[in-house]
C-alpha cells in the first residue's frame, strides 16, 4: 500500500502544471506551428482556422518564437488566429499543454 501511494504521488507530480503565468506569442495551430507558407493559404489567420476545422485533430496553439504549446481552451483562440496574444495559465511541462485561464491581445 505504501508503494501505491508513492507511485501515485510521483505520477501526479510528473503531470502537474506549474503555477499560473503569462505566455506571449502568436495563436497558431498544431499542424503549421510557426510556418504557414507550405499550406499556401493566406492570410495566415485563415490558414489557422482552416487547419483546426479540418477535422484531423489539429488544435489551436501558442507559438512563442521557440516552442508550440497546445491550448486547453479551443474556442477563445479562434478570434485571435494569427495574432499576438498574452495567455495566462499553467503549463503542463510533460505534455506541452497550457491550461488557459485567460487570452487577451498583447500590448
Amino acid at each position: 500500500m505504501k508503494h501505491l501511494f508513492l507511485t501515485m504521488a510521483l505520477f501526479s507530480a510528473a503531470f502537474a502544471a506549474d503555477t499560473p503565468r503569462a505566455f506571449t506569442g502568436v495563436i497558431t495551430d498544431t499542424m503549421c506551428g510557426a510556418d504557414h507558407t507550405h499550406m499556401k493559404v493566406t492570410p495566415h489567420d485563415k490558414c489557422v482556422r482552416e487547419c483546426v476545422r479540418s477535422g484531423k485533430h489539429f488544435k489551436y496553439a501558442l507559438y512563442d518564437g521557440k516552442r508550440v504549446y497546445v491550448l486547453s481552451d479551443q474556442e477563445t483562440p479562434e478570434k485571435f488566429a494569427a495574432k499576438k496574444v498574452k495567455v495566462t495559465g499553467s503549463l503542463f511541462e510533460k505534455t506541452g499543454i497550457i491550461q488557459v485561464q485567460k487570452i487577451e491581445a498583447a500590448k
